[in-house]
Order: structure tokens, then sequence, then C-alpha cells
């Protein structure tokens, strides 16, 4: 189990670098807090942090419960594509936001593969708790 442990505080170390960028962003643009628009350069990070904020509200739970019922190596795998899609995502968007789609995919979709497998481990124990 210590390798979801590893991949929920690198996705966690991960949203910290992206708040680290978004502020250094803010300071290269000179856009004065709380403002959030006026520079694309500083939007774009921004969003790319609070999009990342909004995946991990899913991501970690997922992990964690889909830990309890499958196998640590498969379920932190899809934990690492994830991290690598974020990665993707955030070049992308920084870069050339309409060419984001392939990182956004590939933080989604193993979100929702955990979030399946964690419903199916779940049903299954209560089924098996129910027929006992």
């Amino acid at each position: 189990m210590p390798y979801i442990e590893l991949i929920a505080i690198i996705s966690v170390l991960q949203y910290f670098f992206f708040g680290a960028m978004t502020g250094r962003a803010r300071r290269d643009s000179g856009l004065k807090a709380p403002a959030i628009t006026g520079d694309a350069g500083f939007e774009r990070m921004y969003r790319v942090q609070v999009n990342t904020l909004e995946t991990l509200v899913a991501f970690l739970p997922a992990l964690f419960i889909a830990a309890k019922y499958w196998p640590a190596a498969i379920v932190a795998g899809l934990g690492l594509i994830y991290i690598i899609g974020r990665f993707i995502y955030w070049r992308a968007y920084v870069t050339e936001p309409s060419s984001r789609a392939s990182g956004f995919m590939l933080s989604m979709i193993p979100t929702a593969a955990l979030i399946v497998m964690s419903l199916v481990g779940i049903i299954k124990t209560i089924s098996a708790g129910i027929s006992s």
C-alpha cells in the first residue's frame, strides 16, 4: 500500500507545484491580487491550478477507496497515469490551450476508472455481506 500513498502525496505535491507556478506567473505578469484576469499567461496557469484542484477532489478518494478492493499495483498505475496526464495538461494549456485535450483525458480516464473500481468493490462487498 505504500505505492498508493506515494501516488497520493505526489499528486498533492504536483498541485503545490502548480500553485507555485501560478504565483510565479502572477509575479511575472505584474497582475496584482485579487485580480485573476488581465494577463493570458497568468490566466492559463491559474486555470491549470484550479482545474487540478477540481480533479483532486474526485481523484484522491477514488484512489484510496479503489486501493481497498483492487491490487495496489493496478491502482497506483492508474494514479501514475493521472499524474503524467496533469503534467501534459499543464504544458499544453500554458503553451496552446486548444491542445490540452490529451492531458485532460489522461487525468480524467484514470479517475473515472478508479471511481468505477471503487463502486464495483463496494457493491461486491455489500453483496457478499447480504448473502452471508
